[in-house]
């Protein structure tokens, strides 16, 4: 996957996001649960404030100023799982393990372009998505082993 213009990368980014959102919203309203509703609904949200930020993104002289930086551990829970396909009425453990793996392969591929992009700012971009996508990683893989446990697992 190549770019030849900044702008081609930031809208890969947001139409990444919007699908990621989507993709969320779809699962929140087919969900009966209310507990997996809501988080579900707060991954749409949190999707789709990366959107906006992306959106945004060009109005801003420095446009990460000020981003909280932190390394996110990985506790590589999804990368022992197999991909999973969505279908009405999933299990809630199914649709978290669908979402682990959505997030993990977010954060390679903007890991990937990271490496790829030869510009500091753009790859202080992906490292920010990269950033952002483990740590949804990280919240749905231990909203899982928080579940599992409850479950008795």
């Amino acid at each position: 996957m190549s770019f030849s213009s900044y702008d081609e990368i930031i809208q890969f980014a947001i139409e990444k996001e919007i699908e990621a959102a989507e993709f969320y919203e779809r699962c929140a309203t087919e969900e009966s649960f209310s507990g997996a509703r809501k988080t579900l609904e707060e991954m749409a949200g949190e999707e789709r404030k990366h959107q906006k930020m992306l959106e945004n993104i060009e109005q801003s002289k420095a446009p990460l100023e000020g981003y909280d930086w932190k390394w996110i551990p990985d506790i590589k829970r999804s990368d022992y799982m197999v991909d999973l396909t969505y279908e009405p009425g999933m299990h809630y453990t199914d649709i978290l393990r669908l979402a682990m793996k959505r997030e993990e392969n977010a954060l390679k591929l903007y890991n990937e372009l990271q490496d790829k992009t030869p510009e500091e700012g753009q790859k202080k971009i992906f490292k920010m998505l990269c950033q952002e996508e483990a740590k949804h990683k990280l919240f749905l893989e231990t909203l899982y082993d928080d579940y599992m446990a409850a479950q008795g697992d």
